[in-house]
């Protein structure tokens, strides 16, 4: 009989090797896995520029969620974060009618609201790990790596947290949480794909 694994989802902290494990599930597990290909889909369902989609599709400062819930209490105005969440929303739920790897867009939240089966999983590590990741994959090499991670990490928070009243890294909202930095990316990967396999 053929395996039906349920639709995982990956939040996870800045340089946490979200990307890279989601990939390595992928591959082990057989499924699809959907992480910058949410911006052109977005750009299609929203009519927002895929460098908008780039830009806030997942990060928030502080300035820009008080004036997105300010804004928003106007009559008729919509912003462009909750335009372009909408859109992401969409994806995430039509993605999800087939078993897959969703990375990040409060995908296990959406999920969750909707009573779709899905194995919700957090990633972090300390600051120093992830430095040192953000260091490989950062592409100006004069960038203030630290004040990169830090930033991201914020942003991210504010975003979830935004739009789903939850903090992220709560463990109450996953299934499992792992320290990539201590634990290792293989390991991880090894966790996960039996944890996964052990839901049929």
């Amino acid at each position: 009989m053929e395996k039906k694994y349920p639709v995982i989802t990956i939040s996870r902290a800045y340089a946490a090797y979200g990307r890279t494990i989601a990939a390595a599930l992928s591959k082990e597990l057989g499924l699809p896995y959907y992480d910058k290909d949410f911006v052109h889909e977005t750009a299609a369902r929203s009519g927002y520029s895929e460098e908008d989609i780039e830009r806030e599709g997942e990060d928030m400062s502080r300035s820009s969620q008080l004036m997105n819930s300010f804004l928003n209490n106007a009559v008729r105005y919509a912003s462009s974060y909750d335009g372009i969440f909408k859109a992401q929303r969409e994806v995430v739920l039509q993605l999800a009618k087939e078993p897959c790897i969703i990375v990040g867009r409060c995908a296990d939240h959406i999920l969750r609201e909707e009573g779709v089966d899905s194995f919700n999983i957090y990633l972090y590590a300390d600051l120093e790990h992830r430095i040192a990741r953000a260091a490989e994959i950062e592409q100006d090499p004069n960038a203030d790596i630290k004040k990169i991670a830090v930033k991201k990490d914020t942003q991210r928070r504010i975003y979830y947290k935004q739009y789903t009243g939850k903090e992220m890294g709560d463990t109450e909202n996953y299934d499992v949480s792992l320290n990539v930095g201590k634990i290792g990316v293989e390991n991880c990967v090894k966790i996960l794909c039996e944890l996964i396999r052990a839901q049929q």
